[in-house]
């Protein structure tokens, strides 16, 4: 898989317009981006930390498409939980809350300096991020 290709796939669903203006980057560019030009390892890694995609992966195909920072510790989550509300974590409440904080984490990480919440990103992140399982 190309970098285009695999640039193609973290814009996903999303406008070019729209990805490029998360990324900070001109539409223009991405477009060049998507017809083959290779980005300098600075874009690069623009791109992959404005869309909390692995740089890794971005650049060669390897490793994890998106960073681990949002991923929730469920294992931790669940003692944190238990200890605080005294109750069982289990069920469906359970995964919404896990979903609660990826979202809150993603947004918070991904904050504008004028304060823009997008909340589009996330949900397009939370559609397509995996959860990693407690080991």
């Amino acid at each position: 898989m190309s970098f285009a290709q695999r640039l193609r796939s973290l814009i996903g669903e999303e406008s070019i317009s729209g990805f490029a203006r998360r990324v900070d980057l001109s539409e223009a560019l991405i477009r060049k981006y998507l017809n083959g030009s290779e980005p300098s390892l600075q874009k690069a890694n623009q791109i992959a930390v404005k869309a909390n995609c692995s740089l890794e992966w971005l650049a060669t195909g390897c490793g994890y498409l998106y960073r681990q920072a949002e991923v929730v510790d469920k294992e931790a989550l669940a003692a944190a939980w238990e200890h605080v509300a005294g109750l069982p974590f289990e069920g469906v409440r359970a995964e919404e809350l896990i979903k609660v904080l990826a979202g809150y984490q993603f947004l918070r990480s991904h904050k504008k300096t004028d304060g823009f919440l997008d909340i589009q990103a996330m949900a397009t992140f939370l559609s397509v991020a995996r959860q990693r399982e407690p080991v």
